[in-house]
């Protein structure tokens, strides 16, 4: 009828549609109707919880910024940077399984940097030399940031960590290291919460202190094998890459031991 449907808006799908592609669909057909990357927003000024501030001329301050990747295993759940630097360096190597917006097949490992890499429209070396210029700037009042990665899995196969709402927990933590008020331990690749008092907290939840302890352990070896795949990573960007970068580099393979 010249409307827009798209799956789940009903109980039941339409009897003829013309997908994405522009060619005939039923609910016979083998595909779905709808691009596997497409996305339906709507405007913001419907979202009930929205602050005032959103649309303020003069910004708003950003106290905290959170990459986040999609590894079963190496990363864990939340790290912190040291600096903004490091912070920058923690984007750029960002690696994550492929997904519909991505060239290369889905569910394998790709670098995505700062997620950025499918929705980029200039050079990625120039993009990190961005994000470190504003670093430099005078008076820059710079947010922490924090890498979290949701989908650790066991050696079952099945994720180690709830997600969903329980992601608040995280969140919890970070707001209190931005207040002071939790503790973290430097590793080899950040600064990581502890298990237990000053670090991320689990009651309710019925999760094993093995469990926690193996959603927050640095993995040494894992990030060792890693290290050739991050070199062949930045050497993509050839000469561009910002200096800064290859030091980050050289000393997250100093405190490996690599």
């Amino acid at each position: 009828d010249g409307d827009i449907w798209w799956e789940g808006m009903t109980p039941e799908p339409a009897e003829h549609l013309t997908d994405w592609r522009g060619s005939d669909w039923t609910p016979r057909s083998e595909k779905p109707a709808a691009h596997p990357n497409a996305r339906f927003t709507v405007a913001i000024a419907q979202c009930p919880s929205v602050a005032p501030e959103w649309d303020d001329p003069a910004g708003v301050p950003i106290d905290a910024m959170l990459f986040g990747g999609r590894r079963a295993t190496v990363v864990p759940l939340v790290h912190q940077a040291r600096d903004w630097e490091h912070g920058v360096f923690m984007g750029s190597i960002m690696s994550s399984e492929t997904t519909a917006a991505q060239a290369g097949a889905v569910g394998q490992l790709r670098f995505d940097p700062m997620a950025m890499l499918p929705f980029c429209g200039y050079h990625m070396a120039a993009y990190f030399a961005h994000w470190l210029q504003t670093g430099r700037r005078d008076g820059a009042k710079l947010p922490e940031i924090f890498y979290v990665n949701w989908f650790r899995k066991g050696k079952d196969g099945r994720f180690l960590w709830p997600g969903f709402g329980e992601n608040s927990r995280v969140l919890a933590w970070i707001v209190r290291r931005l207040e002071g008020a939790a503790e973290a331990r430097d590793t080899a690749i950040g600064l990581v919460p502890p298990i237990g008092e000053g670090g991320i907290e689990t009651d309710g939840l019925e999760l094993r202190r093995e469990v926690m302890e193996e959603l927050l352990a640095v993995d040494v070896d894992g990030w060792r094998e890693q290290l050739p795949q991050i070199h062949e990573h930045y050497a993509k960007f050839g000469h561009a890459l910002p200096e800064e970068l290859r030091a980050q580099l050289d000393e997250l393979e100093r405190r490996l031991g690599a």
